[in-house]
């Protein structure tokens, strides 16, 4: 799950971590109000979407014009922002964060991710702060510094391999560690799967502040973060995914042409590769988990058919659990309930699966039976070209 800017800030206050002044309108009367409150002379106002590149698209100003300031909420409140990771549609402006503009002297980058070849605790930080840090990690990966951390636990010179490399004064990096150990216990406390805070920056009383704040949630773990739970904004969430999830479904919007119905997340993964490696190109990542019944199924066919692109469906179920003659009658049926008028390739493995292809052959519908999940790939991508 995502969170906005002033969310992420919120939080940080929480644990510690330096912010500049900031206040949320939602109105520009209010947006005007807070400028007021917030300053007499220097400003910088953000709208807040869940996106990245809100600089580059117009929705970040820095200014010392109370005029600017109302046209910039004028210009975003209740209009969508589109950025380059938005579609072509944007993202709802609601919110816009005003601030106190800091004086920079210097951008740093810090952030955190689990790494799971390590199975460890991933702290980053580079001298090269309010860039895109993967653009910096492929083209300068020498100057991305990096500690893993198995556990919360952190010692006294956990931090020091990310200050020498950030070339922190001795009283920056005394700041530096209280900074590194309270985005660790933000962390592990909150069950995050992300945080990143670009830049972090050393402001003109040579201190360290953090500028920008970016929280990810492990999705898996909000049944005991009722607190953050509170801060989601499905104003900001895919329809489709939204509507998903609703049927406990993992939805993903792609840009290929083959849709694909898989049970299990890394089968799904594994399917939208040997798609690729076919030749085609998957539209959506669909999960349906282990009930695949009769409603979820046909569910996910309305979810999958309303993206136009879409030419041929690729369905590749695993029957361990479930029999696959029975995935297979639910399929039939939703088929039919639906009216999918598109190609829809079935591949089903395991249990009663020579029952099933036979009970998909039987049918009139535009059904393919596939043994083999390279097979199906291969057919699926015969089909939209």
């Amino acid at each position: 799950m995502n969170i906005h800017e002033y969310q992420s800030k919120q939080i940080f206050k929480e644990y510690g971590l330096p912010v500049p002044n900031f206040l949320t309108a939602n109105t520009t009367d209010e947006v005007l109000a807070s400028a007021k409150e917030i300053s007499d002379t220097n400003w910088v106002v953000k709208a807040q979407v869940h996106a990245g590149g809100r600089g580059k698209a117009g929705g970040v100003k820095v200014t010392d014009n109370l005029k600017e300031v109302e046209e910039f909420a004028d210009k975003w409140i209740n209009n969508n922002l589109v950025t380059y990771q938005t579609d072509d549609q944007g993202q709802p402006v609601s919110c816009i964060l005003v601030e106190e503009c800091t004086e920079i002297k210097k951008e740093f980058y810090l952030g955190a991710v689990i790494d799971r070849s390590t199975r460890s605790l991933a702290v980053m930080a580079s001298p090269e702060g309010g860039m895109d840090i993967e653009k910096v990690a492929e083209d300068h990966p020498e100057k991305i510094f990096k500690v893993f951390l198995k556990s919360p636990s952190v010692g006294n010179e956990d931090h020091l391999p990310l200050a020498k490399g950030l070339e922190l004064s001795e009283e920056q990096t005394k700041e530096f560690k209280d900074i590194f150990r309270n985005l660790v216990k933000l962390f592990f406390e909150k069950d995050l799967s992300l945080v990143e805070i670009n830049p972090l920056v050393l402001n003109g009383s040579d201190n360290l502040v953090c500028l920008d704040g970016k929280i990810n949630i492990d999705s898996n773990a909000l049944f005991r973060q009722d607190e953050i739970l509170e801060l989601r904004d499905i104003s900001q969430e895919e329809e489709k995914e939204l509507r998903a999830s609703e049927w406990d479904l993992n939805y993903v919007s792609l840009e290929g042409n083959i849709g694909c119905l898989v049970n299990g997340a890394g089968l799904a993964m594994a399917t939208m590769d040997i798609i690729k490696l076919a030749g085609g190109e998957p539209a959506n990542f669909l999960d349906v988990g282990g009930a695949v019944d009769e409603k979820r199924v046909a569910e996910a066919f309305k979810i999958i058919l309303e993206d136009e692109n879409v030419k041929a469906i690729l369905v590749n179920i695993f029957g361990g659990i479930v029999r696959c003659d029975v995935v297979a009658d639910g399929i039939i049926s939703a088929v039919e309930g639906v009216g999918v008028d598109v190609p829809v390739v079935v591949r089903l493995k395991g249990n009663n699966s020579e029952i099933a292809k036979e009970m998909l052959g039987k049918t009139n519908l535009n059904i393919i039976a596939a043994s083999e999940l390279s097979e199906a790939a291969e057919k699926a991508a015969e089909i939209v070209k």
